[in-house]
């Protein structure tokens, strides 16, 4: 199993930006996916999981801002952020939900 993470950059204050994280090796239409992140000494915090069927569900932090979003036929689910704030600086990972497999991560940087 293999998760891959991609579309991190740097971007202005209320920018936006799209990560993808493509998974191979499982039957990924029939599991949830998430979305995390980790700031520098801080904790990995949950910011989103979108399930098989669809239902998503979001942290308070980003409820609003950012949306998560899967496309089976591609093994790939997404997660488009917008109005970001130099809070949101961060390693952003994707996790097959219910176990232990993670992506390598992808920096996201929010500054003028």
């Amino acid at each position: 199993v293999q998760l891959v993470e991609s579309g991190g950059g740097l971007v202005q204050p209320g920018g936006s930006l799209t990560l993808s994280c493509t998974v191979s090796g499982i039957i990924f239409r029939i599991y949830s996916m998430g979305w995390y992140r980790q700031a520098p000494g801080k904790q990995r915090d949950l910011l989103a999981i979108i399930t098989s069927s669809g239902s998503t569900d979001y942290a308070d932090s980003v409820k609003g801002r950012f949306t998560i979003s899967r496309d089976n036929a591609k093994n790939t689910v997404y997660l488009q952020m917008n109005s970001l704030k130099p809070e949101d600086t961060a390693v952003y990972y994707c996790r097959l939900e219910g176990s232990s497999r993670w992506g390598q991560g992808t920096q996201v940087t929010v500054s003028s």
